[in-house]
């Protein structure tokens, strides 16, 4: 019993000591939302062959916390998917790391009461870079909560923008419209 309990305390020191190590290498990143969602949108992008930090994807978000992309299924209804934060690292870095993916916001509202935060963040996918044409845009609405410390994602709830969804003109860049 006392092996367990010993092994038990070491763990949890373990954990401790690496949640410590965690917030001095990304504690500035989730200081604001501004570079919370920024660092979202940078932690995703990256050129063919780029490895993401999938330790900072994970520091972004609350234990619990989701992904929910929505899509149209083979009899047309919309349908979501719910993953957590490991589910979209299995799903996505392998294609992440043959194709590339840059996502950039091109627009934001922000709600926000007390500690928690909805940001509606419009963006724009391109394969590369220098790409000049998305070849994706979509809207994603993040839920955030501010411990007192730091802000957290709790969800991103997504859709992508089809010919029969075009994006609203009041979530989209003044310049563009």
């Amino acid at each position: 019993m006392k092996k367990w309990n010993l092994l038990l305390c070491l763990f949890a020191l373990n954990l401790s000591i690496n949640a410590q190590e965690s917030a001095i290498k990304y504690g500035h990143k989730v200081k604001t939302l501004e570079t919370t969602v920024q660092t979202l949108y940078n932690v995703v992008s990256g050129e063919k062959g780029d490895k993401r930090d999938w330790d900072l994807f994970k520091y972004l978000f609350m234990q619990n916390a989701k992904l929910i992309p929505t899509k149209k299924n083979e009899e047309g209804y919309f349908i979501t998917r719910y993953m957590s934060p490991s589910d979209y690292i299995s799903i996505s870095e392998t294609w992440l790391l043959e194709n590339g993916l840059f996502e950039k916001e091109i627009h934001r509202t922000v709600d926000s009461y007390g500690n928690m935060a909805q940001i509606f963040s419009t963006y724009e996918s391109f394969q590369n870079e220098t790409d000049l044409e998305p070849f994706m845009r979509g809207i994603k609405s993040i839920q955030l909560f501010f411990d007192g410390f730091r802000w957290w994602i709790v969800n991103i709830f997504w859709t992508q923008e089809t010919e029969d969804n075009k994006i609203p003109i009041e979530y989209l860049p003044r310049s563009r419209y």
